[in-house]
């Protein structure tokens, strides 16, 4: 088969890429930069824009399916704007040029967290969770996911075979924009002053990648599948990370609640930026980090067949390929 991979050059377009040609598909790999587009001799490298509506026309000519991995990660509120023109407008276009060419099947790549926060230590959504509206008009990033999923549901109701991924938290080897693996490299560095008190949710790109390639396959139009390895404490979580990698894990713990994180973090962000220096962690993370991101990949098992690996295993090779750069 010949795929489009948008956003080809990041985290998951990369291991999506290669995994295809690995296959034996002609993958047509587009960025907006194709400078560490990843080779392979399956691998056609193409420069643009998924705002560009030209460039969306010449390359979903011809191809059997595309998978919309293109995006932007932010947790800065300045971004809003970035993030909506990005997933939201950038999204609608992909899927209006897809329609366009006739083209079998679009996979789109959004995330949990459309529909895995909770402040509920207990709650593990599901595809079928309903959208926590009241956390996400707070956060930009997940707000604009959640809106181009709509687009990717409206089409899908117009007739346009689309199907949803939505991974949790992407760990393992290969993000060389740091987009995913940041905080990790922070507990490395021993950036991280305290440990939060939520939860997090996380899997190996890797397994994202063959999930997103088995929704291709076997995904249903108009469906979401979620793709998760690990629902960990972030206490659990460091204290993984301090075993796997030696660094010692935050000793002071965060009590429960976000209001006093997103404060506390504020001031903390305020004066360091006073005296130039950076702050240790921003009001958005510090209340990301005190809420719980669980879901549930039970779908993803049944109908695609989708298994993640050793969750242990992808923070071992997290941390390897981070000491490594």
């Amino acid at each position: 088969m010949k795929y489009l991979v948008t956003g080809a050059t990041g985290f998951l377009g990369r291991h999506l890429a290669l995994a295809l040609a690995e296959q034996g598909h002609h993958v047509v790999a587009m960025a907006r930069s194709s400078v560490r587009a990843p080779e392979h001799g399956n691998i056609t490298a193409v420069k643009g824009d998924i705002l560009d509506d030209e460039a969306l026309r010449a390359h979903t000519a011809g191809v059997d399916g595309v998978f919309h991995c293109a995006g932007r990660v932010s947790r800065d509120p300045a971004d809003s704007t970035l993030l909506w023109e990005t997933h939201v407008v950038g999204t609608r276009k992909v899927l209006t040029a897809a329609a366009a060419a006739n083209v079998k099947r679009v996979v789109y790549a959004s995330t949990s967290g459309v529909i895995a926060i909770s402040d509920d230590a207990d709650a593990v959504a599901n595809e079928d969770t309903p959208a926590p509206l009241r956390y996400i008009e707070r956060f930009a990033y997940y707000r604009s996911k959640l809106y181009a999923e709509y687009e990717a549901i409206e089409h899908a109701k117009r007739g346009l075979d689309v199907v949803i991924v939505n991974p949790s938290l992407l760990l393992g080897p290969g993000d060389l924009h740091g987009s995913s693996t940041g905080d990790v490299k922070k507990f490395l560095d021993g950036r991280i002053p305290m440990t939060p008190a939520g939860g997090m949710a996380y899997v190996d790109a890797r397994d994202a990648a063959t999930g997103m390639a088995l929704a291709m396959e076997k995904g249903v139009s108009g469906r979401r599948y979620l793709l998760n390895a690990s629902n960990v404490t972030l206490a659990d979580f460091f204290g993984r990370l301090a075993r796997l990698s030696g660094t010692k894990a935050p000793t002071l713990r965060m009590a429960k609640g976000t209001t006093l994180a997103r404060l506390g973090a504020g001031l903390l962000e305020r004066a360091a930026k006073a005296v130039g220096a950076e702050p240790p962690v921003d009001a958005v993370s510090a209340e990301m980090a005190q809420l719980f991101w669980y879901c549930d990949s039970a779908r993803a098992e049944k109908e695609l067949g989708w298994h993640a690996r050793d969750p242990v295993a992808t923070l071992a090779d997290t941390i390897a390929d981070l000491r490594g750069h």
